[in-house]
């Protein structure tokens, strides 16, 4: 069996964060869908097309690395895809709350899909993109805490 799982975020915009989960993941499985989903709860900064751009600008030659937009259910996309796993960064405690309530709710709608969670760095664990998103809202230098392949 393929071992595919989707990263779901919103990456507005991708962070190095982002970055290290995929990266420290790609040993673990065959094929990681880097996936933009639309998110009610977020008021979105960027467009698809950018975030889809720099995730590509990042990943684009990896080809293990799948990058897709979807709505909906996380769970209904994971199917669609034939996916088994959903990957999720954890950065601290408050993320390791609400990610765990999500999971728990995946795993009831979808038996097969089994969620992983990758602890984020201690020393990249700070960044988060509403912060990066406020940096550059307001002229400030976000360029440590992107990916270098992201031109912002």
């Amino acid at each position: 069996m393929t071992k595919i799982a989707i990263f779901p975020g919103s990456f507005s915009p991708f962070t190095v964060g982002h970055q290290s989960i995929v990266d420290r993941a790609l040993p673990l499985f065959d094929k990681i869908i880097i996936s933009i989903g639309i998110n009610s709860e977020k008021n979105q900064y960027f467009s698809i097309e950018e975030r889809l751009q720099w995730i590509k600008d990042v990943y684009g030659n990896n080809p293990k690395i799948e990058i897709k937009f979807y709505e909906g259910l996380t769970v209904d996309f994971c199917k669609k895809e034939n996916a088994n796993y959903i990957l999720r960064g954890l950065r601290d405690s408050q993320d390791f709350k609400f990610e765990k309530g999500i999971a728990q709710m995946n795993k009831d709608l979808n038996k097969e899909v089994e969620t992983i969670f990758i602890i984020t760095p201690p020393e990249i664990s700070h960044i988060s993109s509403s912060i990066i998103r406020d940096i550059i809202k307001n002229g400030g230098d976000v360029s440590k805490f992107i990916p270098k392949e992201i031109d912002l």
